[in-house]
C-alpha cells in the first residue's frame, strides 16, 4: 500500500486546496446537525485502484465519519455496482466529497487503461511499464494505481535510475561521452539505460556499455532489427506513438518493456457518482 505519511500529507494539500476558509454553500444550506449515508457507485465498467485513498480522504476531513469499502483494489466493477459506502456527518460528506472522488476517479481510469494495455498483450512476455508523465504531486497514487492495473513501474523519479536521454546524449557530446561520465560518477548499483532513435545509435549505445536501452519511435522493423542485434544481452524499451491498437505488434518484436505514457499523462477519469441516499436531523 501508499506510504501513509506521504499519503496523508497529499490529501491534507487537496483539502486545504479545495476548502481554503470553508465550504461556504454546505455551510449555508445545511443546519450542521443532518447525519446520514452515501453511497459511491460506478457508473461505467472499470478497475478499482484508490479504494483505501478514498475513505482516506473522507476521514482526514472528519475521523468521526464510517467508511465501508464494497471493491477491493485491482477488483473488476461493472456499471452500477457497489463502490463504497459514507456514512455521519452530511456536512462533512459534502464538503470532502469532490477531492475525494477526484483522487479515486483518477485512479481508477489509470489502473482500467493499464489493464487494457496488459490485456493487448496476454501470452506476450513484454511488459507494461508507466513513465515520469504524471500531475506534478500525484505521481505516488498514479504510479501505484498502473500497478493495481498490471503494470510495472520505471523509474520514479530523477533520484533513483538513470536514463540518458537525446538532450543528455547532445550536451554531452555524443553516447559514449555521456555513458562514461554517469558510469565514473554514479553508485555501482544504479544501471544506465540510454535513449535511441535507430540501429546506429544501438551500436553506439552497446559499445558504451549501456546496461538497457530505449528505442525511441521506431518502426516495427526496425525494433525487430534491434532486438535480434541484442540478442537478449540487455533489456529493450519500446517506447513512443504507444496506442491500444499498436501496442501488441510492438511486443511481437520481441522487445521486454513497453512504456506507454498515455497511461498517466491524459487518462480518462472513471465515471464515480457519490449520492445521499438517507438523511437524518436530530429535532430542533
Amino acid at each position: 500500500m501508499l506510504p501513509r505519511h506521504l499519503l496523508t500529507k497529499l490529501i491534507r494539500t487537496a483539502l486545504d486546496e479545495d476548502i481554503g476558509a470553508g465550504d461556504v454553500t454546505t455551510g449555508a444550506a445545511l443546519r450542521g446537525d443532518e447525519a446520514g449515508h452515501a453511497q459511491a457507485t460506478a457508473k461505467v465498467e472499470m478497475v478499482v485502484a484508490g479504494i483505501d485513498v478514498f475513505g482516506e480522504v473522507f476521514l482526514a476531513f472528519d475521523p468521526a465519519l464510517n467508511f465501508t469499502q464494497r471493491r477491493r483494489d485491482g477488483e473488476k466493477a461493472q456499471k452500477g455496482d457497489l463502490l463504497a459506502e459514507i456514512s455521519g456527518s452530511l456536512a462533512s460528506i459534502l464538503t470532502a466529497e469532490r477531492v475525494a472522488l477526484n483522487l479515486f476517479q483518477r485512479m481508477c481510469g489509470i489502473a482500467t487503461l493499464t489493464r487494457r494495455y496488459v490485456d493487448q498483450i496476454e501470452g506476450m512476455p513484454a511488459k507494461i511499464l508507466d513513465t515520469r508523465k504524471t500531475v506534478p504531486g500525484l505521481r505516488i497514487l498514479d504510479k501505484y494505481a498502473v500497478r493495481v492495473g498490471g503494470g510495472y513501474n520505471h523509474r520514479f523519479a530523477l533520484y533513483d535510475g538513470v536514463l540518458i536521454k537525446d538532450n543528455h546524449i547532445k550536451a554531452a557530446g555524443g553516447i559514449g561521452p555521456a555513458v562514461r561520465r554517469v558510469r565514473e560518477r554514479i553508485p555501482h548499483t544504479l544501471k544506465i539505460e540510454v535513449e535511441v532513435k535507430n540501429l546506429s545509435e544501438l551500436e553506439e549505445a552497446l559499445a558504451a556499455g549501456a546496461d538497457a536501452v530505449m528505442l525511441d519511435n521506431m518502426e516495427l522493423a526496425e525494433m525487430a532489427a534491434a532486438v535480434k542485434r541484442v540478442g537478449g544481452m540487455i533489456p529493450l524499451e519500446a517506447s513512443g506513438n504507444m496506442t491500444l491498437e499498436r501496442v501488441r505488434e510492438v511486443a511481437a518484436t520481441g522487445v521486454d518493456l513497453i512504456s506507454v505514457g498515455a497511461l498517466t499523462h491524459s487518462v480518462a477519469a472513471a465515471d464515480i457518482s457519490l449520492n445521499v441516499i438517507q438523511v437524518e436531523s436530530r429535532p430542533s
